[in-house]
């Protein structure tokens, strides 16, 4: 009979608590991140009902302007924090902290006057002059964001993910009140400009959420351990950039809608509100299409820090473990919300947004999330490249994907489409466009890590996707109210594919349990 090892026993038990802890780490950013969203729904369907369809137009485009320097002030402020603090050792991290803030304030303060300056240009770009004012006015959210990402991305870097998850909950409450409250204020009482009170609702809420943010965070302090100024630069601008192409790759179709409506309604002596009305559509199935991309960001934040140790540490070994676990996770999820959404994707339409801007989106929106379920694996792969000091390949596949996004759509466009038309080919090339960037982010990430997920993993969701899809296809529309229902059911059907299939086991729901600290414990010696 063997002697047990306790040594053995021990690597054991710490590493199934540092499962656990990541994995509660996870489903607490993935509560609160499912929370945001679903703020955020509601946030788009008062818009519609609280402001005309030119209105929700314009709110729409003024949010899709401001997000591309936003989300990249946000997303690289979160990485590069986060990556130090995590690699900083337990000693040094508050004088890390301290040093990674300043820098990032300093670059929040320079990116939103500089926003604000050329807000005027932006908008003639877009072909809605009236826009530069909420514009500007928006530039006070990227100096905000600026400070407060990075007071985020510390939390990240030192694990302490519920705390991130509790700001990122009230913040998104807050904001969703805020913008609409002043949204109908100015629309109904204040000259009519509903985006204009959007914009200052957002910066309100902005500016509200960085001194709580403070206070759970800290400032860290002086000392010896933070990053060099000029290295720290370095590392941040490829970052930077990169997230620049993927966030102007999120927004570029509507941006580019807006410029073609705008043009093709001055030439047809229509009235500029005619080419806002025409965004209204676009943005519902917009949202929609988004969804898998934004659930996935709960697997981003945990990925993060985790393949960063291990790049760090010299582990290839744990290198190719995470990214395969992780990338077998991001495409479970992405199908299922992928196919969750679009096979009912036409009565979601319907279930959330008047009548008006529903049946303009219904004709492409199935098509339209499922080409766009690809930036969610595109945004994993970017991610997970970048943790592994690839940052100039993440830039370089995320700008090649903007690029074939906007060759697309310039390329499939007709010269004289306007309305229906017009939004069609602007979403069928968008979606096309993003599978092939999709494809390109699992290849690039299979050269730079190792690993990949398996073929048979891949293809029994890809079935699972298209049995879903095609079964939600035949559904007729039995009313608003059965539409949950309907989208419960998708999700169930999708699930028992799977399972049929073989490629969700009991090792899975085993996982589940000890994430959620239910596993067995392990016998007294």
């Amino acid at each position: 009979m063997s002697a047990s090892n306790p040594t053995s026993e021990s690597a054991s038990d710490a590493g199934q608590a540092t499962a656990r802890e990541a994995g509660r780490g996870g489903l607490a950013i993935a509560v609160a991140k499912v929370s945001f969203i679903l703020v955020g729904f509601v946030q788009q369907l008062v818009f519609p009902r609280i402001l005309d369809e030119a209105g929700y137009g314009a709110v729409s485009r003024m949010l899709a302007v401001v997000s591309i320097l936003n989300n990249v002030i946000v997303a690289t402020s979160l990485q590069g924090v986060s990556r130090m603090v995590a690699a900083a050792q337990p000693g040094a991290q508050a004088a890390t902290i301290r040093a990674t803030l300043r820098v990032h304030t300093v670059v929040a303060l320079v990116a939103s006057i500089t926003f604000a300056l050329l807000a005027g240009s932006i908008a003639n770009w877009v072909e809605a002059p009236r826009a530069a004012t909420p514009l500007r006015v928006a530039a006070g959210v990227v100096l905000c964001y600026g400070v407060y990402a990075p007071l985020v991305g510390s939390l990240n870097g030192r694990r302490r993910f519920v705390d991130q998850a509790g700001l990122d909950i009230f913040y998104g409450v807050s904001r969703t009140i805020a913008m609409t409250t002043t949204a109908y204020v100015f629309a109904r009482f204040l000259g009519g400009d509903g985006a204009l009170g959007a914009a200052i609702g957002f910066v309100a809420s902005a500016a509200l959420i960085v001194p709580i943010a403070v206070t759970r965070s800290g400032l860290g302090s002086k000392g010896p351990g933070g990053p060099d100024t000029r290295e720290y630069l370095t590392f941040l601008l490829p970052v930077f950039v990169a997230q620049a192409g993927i966030n102007l790759l999120l927004q570029a179709d509507l941006l580019l809608l807006s410029n073609a409506a705008g043009k093709y309604a001055r030439l047809m002596g229509l009235d500029d509100k005619e080419a806002d009305k025409l965004l209204g559509p676009y943005r519902a199935a917009q949202l929609f299409g988004f969804l898998p991309y934004q659930l996935l960001m709960s697997v981003q934040f945990v990925l993060f820090p985790l393949l960063a140790k291990a790049h760090a540490d010299g582990d290839p070994a744990q290198v190719r473990n995470l990214t395969k676990s992780g990338l077998r996770t991001a495409f479970v999820l992405t199908g299922l919300f992928a196919a969750s959404i679009a096979s009912i994707a036409p009565f979601l339409l319907r279930f959330a947004f008047p009548e008006p801007i529903a049946m303009g989106a219904v004709p492409f929106a199935r098509f339209y999330v499922l080409g766009l379920a690809s930036l969610a694996i595109l945004g994993v792969a970017s991610s997970a490249l970048a943790s592994l000091r690839r940052e100039r390949l993440s830039m370089i596949l995320t700008w090649c994907a903007t690029g074939a996004v906007v060759a697309a759509i310039l390329l499939t466009r007709k010269s004289d489409s306007f309305g229906p038309e017009l939004l069609r080919s602007t979403a069928y090339a968008t979606a096309g466009a993003m599978v092939v960037a999709g494809v390109a982010g699992c290849v690039l990430l299979r050269y730079a890590a190792g690993a990949f997920v398996s073929t048979a993993s891949l293809v029994r969701v890809l079935v699972a996707v298209a049995v879903t899809v095609t079964a939600g296809s035949f559904l007729p529309w039995m009313g608003k109210l059965l539409v949950p229902v309907l989208g419960v059911a998708m999700a169930a059907l999708y699930m028992i594919v799977l399972i049929a299939l073989g490629e969700l086991t009991k090792a899975d729901l085993a996982m589940v349990r000890n994430v959620l600290g239910r596993g067995k414990k392990p016998k007294a010696a």
